[in-house]
């Protein structure tokens, strides 16, 4: 606990972490000042992964925000919760109001890419010796897009199918032939280093085609990058926010 909220009472914590949560969704999101804070919640929920995890203990918190304070003077105290409750609404609040950057704390900083003229056989045999399935395709310092390793298995098995040979298709089939590509395309999306968990949760969430985010320094496409989170990384980044 940080030394200026040691003297403070619990009353007096748990109104600082309710006035840092409702300042942070409104700010962030653009809500205006005459929604309720309950409604703050509820239209926050589909935004923010954090408040979606903590939906109901933000909602049975803004109850007891009500109950704690007097009615006609919020600098009043009535009550004083309990030690856990203030813990935990400052933990929530934090997680809300300065959550960590996947770059910090979770995403791979060590990016393995290929160049746009290489074959799928090349690929794949990046894949299997790194262990990764998906790779960002460069031409350059130009991101073209991601090759994924069971979207390609599965243009392989098509072809296969129309009775093409397999060592034929691979040598001679381009790596950008079969790449999710795009600024539109749903399989990856770029960010800037700023990127926090939160929001990566909340991009794998609401779009659950995405593979990969792939982190530059200012999440442009005319960069190199400088780390990668997969849809492999959820469990962790979770983990991440649990303990953070």
């Amino acid at each position: 606990m940080p030394n200026n909220l040691k003297s403070k009472s619990n009353a007096e914590r748990f109104i600082i972490a309710y006035n840092s949560i409702d300042y942070s969704l409104r700010s962030i999101y653009g809500f205006k000042r005459s929604i309720s804070y309950a409604d703050l919640v509820r239209k926050s929920v589909s935004l923010n992964s954090v408040v979606r995890k903590y939906e109901e203990e933000l909602i049975d918190y803004g109850r007891l925000r009500n109950s704690i304070v007097h009615r006609t003077n919020p600098n009043f105290v009535i009550a004083e919760p309990h030690d856990e409750v203030v813990e935990e609404f400052e933990k929530i609040a934090k997680l809300i109001a300065t959550p960590p950057t996947a770059f910090d704390k979770i995403c791979h900083k060590e990016v393995v890419v290929c160049e746009n003229n290489v074959s799928l056989k090349e690929t794949l045999q990046i894949m299997a010796r790194t262990g990764y399935h998906n790779i960002p395709v460069y031409e350059g310092t130009m991101l073209q897009g991601v090759a994924i390793g069971p979207k390609i298995m599965q243009k392989l098995g098509e072809n296969l199918i129309q009775g093409t040979d397999a060592t034929e298709y691979l040598t001679k089939t381009n790596v950008t032939d079969v790449i999710a590509k795009g600024q539109e395309n749903p399989f990856f999306l770029v960010a800037d280093r700023n990127m926090t968990i939160e929001k990566a949760l909340n991009h794998f969430y609401i779009n659950r085609k995405l593979s990969s985010i792939i982190i530059t320094e200012k999440g442009t496409y005319n960069e190199k990058p400088i780390g990668i989170i997969t849809s492999a990384d959820i469990l962790d980044m979770n983990a991440v926010l649990e303990n953070y």
